[in-house]
């Protein structure tokens, strides 16, 4: 096949991001697509999971996703420098047909304190990031494919609930349940994909 990236998909909660990699699999399974989902514990043991993957599939007939949901990390992790060491290349080498798709709630990957701004300085009209600020990005840079998944608007999220009724086969007319479906993201502090469906089966049921 063609090159790629690997790749992050972060943005809010429910808006769509592990739903879009399982779709990838749905899609291309007949075409030798396999998805290998990993924990976010799991990080530290990618060298093994490669070998098992080469092992298993010396001739490379398929085309694996590693598959990492909801990833992040703490300032100390340990499990931070071993995906640098994947996403650079390490000592030996990752196959050619082996990709990482991360979805997180953070753009990227780990959590910015308010300190971090104290870092930076002015040179003229330019801002300099300080270093701790320039390790946190450095990560989420080493992959080639940033998806952002961003809040929905009123309107999507009532489309998404007609869209998700319309499965459950009910056809009531929007201005029957559209209030009740406003309280239900209110409630939730969410507008998005997952509520969205929360509550057609809500009130299907």
């Amino acid at each position: 096949g063609f090159p790629a990236n690997d790749a992050l998909l972060w943005g809010g909660r429910g808006t769509g991001k592990s739903s879009l990699v399982k779709a990838l699999l749905r899609r291309y399974a007949d075409r030798g697509l396999r998805v290998v989902e990993i924990d976010p514990d799991g990080i530290l043991d990618l060298p093994e999971i490669l070998a098992a993957l080469q092992a298993a599939d010396p001739q490379q007939a398929y085309y694996f996703v590693l598959f990492c949901d909801d990833l992040s990390f703490g300032a100390d992790d340990p499990g931070y420098k071993a995906l640098k060491s994947l996403l650079d290349g390490g000592v030996e080498a990752r196959p050619d047909n082996v990709l990482l798709y991360a979805t997180s709630n953070r753009r990227h990957l780990m959590p910015r304190h308010f300190a971090d701004n104290e870092e930076y300085q002015r040179h003229g009209e330019e801002i300099i990031p300080g270093e701790t600020a320039e390790e946190k990005i450095s990560l989420s840079e080493r992959f080639g494919l940033w998806l952002g998944f961003y809040p929905f608007d009123q309107a999507m999220y009532l489309d998404i609930c007609t869209i998700h009724l319309q499965r459950l086969e009910m056809r009531t007319p929007q201005a029957e349940w559209r209030e009740e479906a406003l309280r239900w993201a209110l409630q939730r502090g969410s507008r998005s994909g997952r509520v969205a469906r929360q509550f057609a089966r809500h009130w299907a049921g």
